[in-house]
């Protein structure tokens, strides 16, 4: 038996307490560090003026929930994916509706573009993630072309294509992330830590960055290594699920939005929670999150049907737009920063700007 090699008086509950004790002495070195709050630091930032956001296009044609979207490196094209089954490619300056595959299960809750705009990747409830090639041929099949390339023991929440078309990341509700090879299917390293349904991730965005951050049920946020399989930080700060985490466009530090309705900043370097965007108003959770490509505003989309606008540094909601019908599932910077897209529960997806 393991547990012969302890000592009598080393029971399981004292070396708990002696971990827990370990862990709030940890804690307290960190509250040390812990000397000065973001929006103190940014009180003499020049407060961001008005500024009048629109819908410029709608797009129609999901027959139910559009649960998750993304942009092409084009800057044009989006995939997006729904309850009905089906995965939409998107003109989003035509509207224009240029690819559509159905797939086998209802509730795609993950789709991505591929870096080269060649190829797309989604799955969900089929505990799969699918990669189809994307060519302009009339008639084209492509579910024949279909090459499934990651399988989970749970549901697919979130998929996205590493810096090149070749390797792939997924999240699943099977409480792992995993990187796959797409021509092989081959499993490169699966990432063990969250203790419950893992629902995001994100790619730090430096070519270099081999880091990644996912966010999870159980409601930490989780920075990984992935060469090692290793998590090198977590934070846990939340109330609830964690829908929802994007890096800061230097790669510093990351936001994540959750069920508790806030929003949160976590500074990479100084290993800790450095803002919360929330307001007494705000009773619903916050499903999306994303940064402007200055990395000054953070925008959210909620339960409530809205999306809050918020000024990363000062903390405070700078717009409200209004404008879906149900609840705002899904939302994208564009990579030029000139505009965003979001998907609802509503069938539609809004591009504003």
């Amino acid at each position: 038996m393991a547990t012969e090699g302890l000592r009598e008086n080393e029971t399981l509950a004292s070396l708990k307490s002696e971990a827990e004790s370990l862990k709030g002495k940890l804690e307290e070195e960190r509250a040390k560090l812990h000397d000065v709050e973001l929006h103190q630091v940014a009180e003499r930032v020049e407060a961001l003026g008005q500024f009048v956001m629109k819908t410029r296009r709608t797009l129609k044609g999901h027959g139910n929930k559009v649960l998750c979207m993304d942009w092409c490196k084009d800057k044009r094209r989006i995939v997006s994916s729904s309850q009905d089954g089906k995965v939409i490619v998107w003109d989003s300056f035509t509207t224009n509706k240029e690819h559509a595959v159905t797939m086998p299960c209802t509730w795609v809750m993950a789709c991505a573009y591929a870096p080269s705009g060649c190829a797309i990747a989604c799955g969900g409830l089929d505990n799969k993630c699918s990669v189809y090639p994307l060519t302009f041929e009339k008639n084209e099949n492509m579910a024949a072309k279909k090459k499934s390339v990651a399988m989970h023991t749970n549901y697919l929440s979130a998929c996205s294509f590493t810096n090149s078309d070749m390797q792939i990341l997924t999240a699943s509700g099977d409480g792992t992330c995993a990187l796959w090879d797409v021509e092989s299917g081959q499993l490169l390293q699966s990432f063990h830590g969250h203790g419950a349904d893992v629902l995001c991730l994100d790619l730090a965005p430096s070519e270099t960055g081999n880091t990644f951050v996912s966010g999870g049920c159980d409601k930490k946020a989780m920075v990984w290594d992935m060469r090692s399989g290793q998590c090198i930080q977590s934070f846990e700060t939340h109330d609830s699920d964690i829908n929802s985490v994007r890096y800061y466009p230097s790669g510093d530090a990351f936001a994540s939005g959750s069920d508790d309705a806030t929003c949160r900043l976590y500074d990479l370097r100084a290993d800790r929670e450095v803002a919360i965007y929330s307001k007494e108003s705000i009773i619903f959770g916050a499903s999306s999150v994303d940064f402007s490509l200055s990395g000054r505003l953070l925008f959210a989309g909620y339960n409530d049907y809205t999306i809050n606008v918020w000024d990363v540094l000062k903390g405070s909601r700078v717009s409200i737009l209004f404008g879906h019908e149900n609840r705002v599932s899904t939302l994208r910077v564009s990579p030029d920063g000139t505009a965003f897209c979001s998907g609802s529960w509503d069938h539609t997806l809004r591009i504003w700007a």
